[in-house]
């Protein structure tokens, strides 16, 4: 019989901590290790389980259930009404939509009006290329009276459509779940505080409706809490992702009323980051509005495109939405609302069976306690001789390879998938993303456990657990100063992986309570980290999916401990039995490698684009009647063989076409179609010492969109202008155009438009535009195939024709 491998001993000088054999250089080193590796792996697979679990979306309720509770196929009934087709601002079948609503609130005895007016942009959504933005809105208004109101409570969704869907989604959904709960409201006792349904129009072109009703409707006065209902796709969990400031006592209402709480700090901070808007922008930009902001956004391949239709709503998301926005409506609807300003903002995030939440201001302190219990880790290790000074800085050292690597492979990983689909390049996402997901997680376990399987032998376990633990530690306390709602992603594992550190080195390393004490540590790590890594990936669509493996990473850092019983003890032994050991230990980095190409490959195999997954593609028409070229125009940066039978090469159309600003556009020639340019009519023209007042109309001569006005800035200096009767801002602008203002939803009676201005040539030169939707009886277009479809954009399918007016 061979003789058992003699384990290797560091011999420490005189005063130094001790050094122990090889074996010991790690925080467990439990007696049967396969048993301990396979029981871990089962509780943190069961936790993870559960937590994902708690992301599922409830049971739609059928048509039949109680009047006072919310259903989902009650609510799909109103979805199949309003989404029959597209229906934008300003259209027929947007009048229609608006009647459907009008009739649904009076038959529930509802105060129900339209506000019909003029409004300007709201946040950062459009209007920066084309100039100031404004639209006719007609916003649809609703007021359940409390009984003894300390405020009110008001819920929001947008009726209008964009132009190239019918808006199943977005946001025929939020609209049909306020319908609904308006039913179950009136069908139970009176709200204390009132409780009023705003349908608000022209979202999807400038966030007017919003902005009309925030900024002057006389119930917006005195502000409230807005509910706002939003969807950026077709299914999942509804997650509740932007709040107004100081917002833990709303936080509170909705942990403890939501009866699906799904949402997160960190969500609210990634938002922030994202040149994003919804119509919660309008009202957060008026004094006196707090509230919440939510929507479920899986399923974003359809988003804007004709795929978003009634048959795609999930269900499960249109209940998920109802069940919250009914608890909610309650519970804001009984609370005094002057005491919802906590005058902080609160940390929370989603745990199985509920939200965890706690103040803001203990961010940074628990930042701090948990790196300075990583410190105190490493000390203690060192001091027991688990790991050298040398072996912790190379631990943390080598801890930031992953942390690089892994989202750095995944944004490859996908630059070479879409080099084989080019046409996911005008997706927000893959039709069928679930594999292409697991791919990335997988390549950054493969990342994770390749760094592993060739560090921990020479720097050993505890130091490499130590390190890691360290990174976490110190982005916990980056995260605190920078990010605050972020913090607790790498706070809480960190202070969790220090106890179930100090914990290991303070009993027997072959006992069982260092394993206890990693498991637990692990669990915490996986109900935190892993809903993360699942929400982040429809958040962000996998052109980013790197962000998704660097939070894997850091999950995996956190579990390091756990990852260690996956491999052979570190032993110090040489020889063959140093080779076995070696390859058993790069099974696991194998495993995940092997998985990484077979869900990226199962990922191509399965979605292919067909009829019922079309390539989207982008195309317009732009016509100058005043040379009387007519070109196509695409936003695709490499065009899709459909689109490059229409454009050969990039164009800049700012002198033209001031309203796509100073972007390249890939263009073709196209054949000029008949049709009329926008009219401008002079209805009084005055001189008043150097200024000289021009008050016009501009009226588009068909059925349009959207109309705009430019000013050459080289004629005339504009001082100031009205349109609609409205002052708009007078912002200089770089190009030939320097002046302009864009107006969707134009009446057919057109716009009037008053210009102040300081002449600075004979004649000044004004260029007009008008926009239309649909290309299909413009000579020279050819239909699309059935497995290519319109991209999701606010300019697919535009029909825009201009000319120039020298007054």
């Amino acid at each position: 019989m061979a003789e058992p491998p003699t384990p290797t001993v560091d011999h420490a000088p005189a005063g130094a901590p001790p050094r122990v054999p090889a074996t010991d250089r790690t925080l467990t080193r439990p007696r049967r290790r396969l048993v301990a590796a396979a029981a871990t792996l089962v509780a943190l697979v069961a936790v993870g389980a559960a937590a994902l679990i708690d992301l599922r979306t409830p049971a739609p309720r059928p048509p039949d259930a109680p009047p006072g509770e919310f259903s989902a196929a009650r609510a799909y009934a109103h979805v199949q009404v309003i989404a029959a087709g597209a229906h934008v601002a300003g259209s027929p079948a947007n009048d229609q939509v608006r009647e459907h609503l009008l009739g649904v609130l009076r038959g529930l005895g509802m105060e129900t009006e339209v506000q019909d007016t003029v409004a300007a942009e709201a946040g950062q959504l459009s209007g920066a290329a084309g100039g100031t933005t404004l639209a006719r809105v007609r916003n649809v208004v609703a007021r359940l009276p409390g009984t003894d109101p300390t405020g009110k409570v008001f819920l929001v969704a947008h009726y209008d459509s964009v132009q190239s869907g019918p808006g199943g989604n977005d946001d025929a959904a939020g609209t049909s779940t306020i319908l609904e709960v308006a039913r179950a409201l009136t069908a139970g006792p009176p709200p204390r505080n009132d409780v009023v349904f705003v349908f608000t129009d022209a979202e999807e072109a400038c966030l007017c409706g919003a902005s009309a009703f925030a900024s002057s409707h006389p119930l917006a006065a005195g502000g409230g809490v807005v509910l706002n209902l939003e969807a950026r796709g077709s299914t999942g969990p509804v997650i509740m992702f932007e709040t107004s400031e100081r917002n833990a006592a709303l936080v509170a209402a909705f942990g403890r009323a939501a009866p699906h709480p799904v949402g997160t700090s960190f969500a609210v901070e990634i938002y922030r980051a994202l040149p994003n808007d919804t119509d919660f922008t309008a009202f957060l930009d008026e004094a006196g509005f707090a509230g919440l902001n939510s929507a479920y956004i899986d399923g974003g391949a359809i988003y804007h495109t004709p795929l978003d239709a009634p048959a795609t709503v999930d269900r499960g998301s249109l209940q998920h939405h109802g069940d919250n926005t009914l608890a909610l409506t309650r519970e804001f609807g009984r609370v005094d609302l002057a005491t919802l300003d906590a005058g902080h903002d609160a940390t929370y995030f989603p745990v199985p069976g509920g939200l965890v939440r706690y103040p803001g201001w203990l961010t940074l302190p628990l930042a701090l306690i948990a790196l300075g219990g990583v410190v105190a880790l490493g000390w203690l290790a060192r001091r027991r001789g688990r790991a050298t000074a040398g072996r912790l800085v190379a631990g943390f050292g080598l801890a930031l390879v992953p942390l690089v690597v892994a989202p750095l492979a995944a944004t490859l990983l996908w630059a070479g998938v879409t080099a084989v689909r080019p046409g996911y390049a005008g997706l927000l996402d893959p039709y069928r993303p679930t594999w292409y997901r697991l791919a990335v997680v997988a390549l950054a376990a493969a990342v994770l456990f390749t760094w592993y399987a060739l560090t921990r032998r020479r720097v050993g376990p505890a130091a490499l657990a130590i390190g890691a633990l360290g990174w976490l530690a110190l982005f916990g306390v980056l995260l605190a100063v920078l990010v605050p709602g972020g913090a607790y992603l790498a706070t809480l594992p960190a202070l969790a992986g220090a106890l179930a550190g100090l914990v290991a080195l303070a009993t027997r390393i072959d006992g069982p309570w260092p394993v206890v004490a990693q498991t637990l540590a692990g669990a915490v790590a996986v109900v935190l980290l892993l809903p993360t890594v699942v929400l982040l990936f429809p958040a962000l669509g996998m052109d980013l999916g790197g962000v998704a493996a660097l939070v894997t990473v850091l999950l995996g850092l956190a579990a390091l401990p756990v990852v260690d019983l996956l491999h052979p003890p570190a032993d110090g032994q040489h020889g063959p039995v140093a080779v076995r050991a070696r390859r058993l230990g790069g099974l696991p980095a194998a495993a995940a490698t092997l998985a990484t190409v077979v869900f990226a490959g199962i990922g191509l195999a399965v979605d292919r684009f067909d009829a019922g997954h079309p390539v989207p593609t982008h195309l317009m028409y732009a016509l100058d009647t005043d040379t009387g070229q007519a070109r196509w125009l695409s936003h695709e940066a490499e065009p899709q063989p459909w689109t490059d039978g229409y454009v050969d090469g990039p164009v800049s159309l700012a002198a033209d076409f001031p309203i796509f600003g100073d972007e390249e556009l890939l263009a073709g020639p196209a054949q000029p179609a008949d049709l009329p340019a926008p009219a401008l009519d002079v209805l009084a023209d005055t001189t008043a010492g150097s200024e000289r007042t021009l008050r016009l109309r501009l009226a588009p001569q068909r059925a349009v969109r959207l109309a705009t006005l430019h000013v050459d800035t080289g004629t005339a200096t504009v001082l100031r202008a009205e349109v609609a009767g409205r002052s708009v801002p007078v912002e200089p602008r770089a190009g030939r155009w320097g002046f302009g203002v864009v107006f969707h939803a134009p009446p057919a009676e057109g716009v009037e438009v008053t210009l102040t201005v300081i002449p600075r040539a004979d004649r000044v030169a004004l260029r007009v535009m008008d926009a239309s939707d649909g290309l299909a009886a413009l000579p020279g277009f050819r239909p699309r195939p059935p497995d290519v479809s319109v991209a999701g954009s606010h300019s697919s399918e535009l029909l825009a024709v201009a000319r120039t007016y020298s007054l």
